[in-house]
């Protein structure tokens, strides 16, 4: 939107596909880029460790947050349905400035985090597959990712719809293999017929309190990276039917369902191995999943192996689509070089800036990873300080954006200010407490400090700072979308 608040149009070859997915389709997308399996696997563990039974608990209260911010990413969709999200709005909202930085930081948590969920896509396949010798072959694995990387940003390049049906079977495959194991799990739980003892579920499990403030502080921690992702929906506005409404129902919709999902699955695997066991193992990640698949069903493990890889390969594509959407917006409106702004002729999808965040994604893991597979996990660690950051962004934006119209009633009140401010400071708080523990070099996978600080510190707040270097260098060689202003609130 302009200074006199008119909307800024987007030129003729650079729109995308109208009308290529539905509401189904973005629930779908929302879901698997959240990667539940893979989430689950690589979190559960570690939060166990820290609040014990009270690990469901966590994971609830972590999912207060994200349905405030994705309320507030439902209600700027509504009136600015446009394919960047949180740089648009952020722009239109507090100006460019903070525009770009909210852009930034959601195109580099894609990069990121690429190779590491495709190499887990990689290595579980082969484990299920019974091809354990390759899942132990680095060189194997490396080429593997980086194949797999590739395929994903070809079936991206080739249409939403394509992506949406591929979706569609990853997701059913892996709510399957989930609801499977956590049946078996819970009933074994019960039953007592577990090798680590089982435990009987208790209404108690859901207190988040239960483990004190410090342990819930780190759990929290771990929980926003586990529903991280949901927005994707958001991303595919422009290709959505009823772009102004049905992308941010599936983004609310998908954090509900993931709730359910996470509550369910983590009660199983409390009740079937118990707390002793998960804390012992919690440095194992997602290996967790692998090991007590083949205790919980036997010679059928590789239903639990196949849900973890099936969640991983989803969740590699659909990770390219914020980033490269986000990537499209921003160079369309001239915060990026034009040529990021090319669009398919033939599949109306950002080609150029998909085929970069794959490329840059595989050079990231290839490099960070051979240099020390420890600083690849730092660097995934260091997504934390990046997600709270454009999250909460987002939600103060929504105050800012609405601030005229929070006094015409109290739904708009608590639905436009009340909620996202409070998501946002919720994240705010997180932010902090991030910043503090991420601080300790004990606190990462390297162990060691990198210039005084933690690893995955150093990462977070360098990929920042390497992007307000790129942002000044930018608007020093084109000052057009320095121009703008923000803009006009709730048209």
């Amino acid at each position: 939107m302009s200074a006199s608040g008119t909307s800024v149009q987007p030129p003729a070859d650079t729109t995308l596909r109208p009308d290529a997915v539905g509401f189904l389709d973005g629930l779908v997308i929302g879901l698997a880029s959240t990667s539940p399996a893979y989430s689950l696997a690589a979190v559960l563990g570690p939060v166990v460790a820290l609040v014990g039974v009270h690990a469901p608990g966590v994971l609830l209260a972590s999912f207060v947050p994200m349905l405030l911010i994705a309320g507030a990413f439902a209600a700027l969709n509504r009136v600015d349905p446009d394919c960047g999200t949180t740089f648009s709005w952020v722009t239109r909202a507090m100006g460019p400035g903070a525009g770009w930085i909210g852009g930034w930081a959601i195109t580099m948590t894609g990069v990121l985090v690429l190779g590491s969920l495709a190499e887990v896509g990689v290595r579980f396949t082969l484990l299920a597959a019974g091809l354990d010798a390759w899942a132990d072959s680095t060189p194997v694995v490396v080429v593997l990712t980086a194949a797999l990387i590739l395929l994903m940003a070809w079936i991206c390049v080739r249409g939403t719809e394509v992506s949406a049906r591929l979706q569609n079977g990853l997701i059913l495959a892996q709510t399957a293999a989930l609801g499977v194991f956590a049946v078996v799990a819970v009933v074994r739980g019960v039953r007592g017929d577990s090798p680590f003892g089982g435990l009987t579920p208790a209404w108690s499990w859901l207190d988040p309190f239960g483990a004190g403030g410090a342990a819930l502080s780190s759990g929290l921690l771990l929980g926003v990276f586990a529903y991280w992702g949901w927005e994707s929906a958001v991303n595919l506005t422009e290709e959505t039917t009823n772009p102004r409404t049905a992308p941010g129902r599936a983004a609310v919709l998908s954090t509900v369902v993931l709730l359910l999902t996470y509550l369910a699955v983590a009660t199983a695997v409390v009740s079937f191995a118990g707390t002793e066991w998960l804390a012992e193992n919690a440095d194992e990640e997602e290996a967790v999943f692998a090991l007590l698949s083949s205790e919980t069903l036997g010679g059928w493990d590789w239903v639990v192996l196949a849900a973890v890889a099936t969640s991983a390969i989803a969740s590699t594509q659909t990770t390219i689509i914020p980033a490269s959407r986000t990537g499209l917006s921003m160079a369309r409106r001239g915060a990026l070089p034009r040529r990021f702004a090319a669009v398919s002729p033939t599949y109306r999808t950002p080609d150029v800036s998909t085929w970069w965040v794959a490329g840059i994604g595989i050079a990231w893991y290839v490099v960070v990873g051979r240099l020390s597979e420890n600083a690849l996990y730092d660097s995934i660690t260091g997504l934390s300080l990046l997600i709270a950051f454009y999250y909460a962004l987002t939600g103060v934006a929504c105050a800012v954006y609405f601030r005229r119209q929070l006094r015409t009633g109290v739904r708009n009140l608590l639905v436009l200010g009340v909620g996202p401010l409070v998501g946002a400071g919720l994240l705010g708080w997180l932010l902090v407490l991030s910043v503090r523990d991420l601080a300790d070099p004990e606190n990462s996978y390297t162990g060691q400090a990198w210039l005084g600080a933690g690893p995955p510190l150093v990462i977070g707040l360098g990929v920042m700072a390497a992007g307000i270097v790129l942002m000044l260098w930018w608007r020093r060689r084109d000052t057009a979308f320095w121009r703008e202003r923000a803009g006009t609130h709730g048209r």
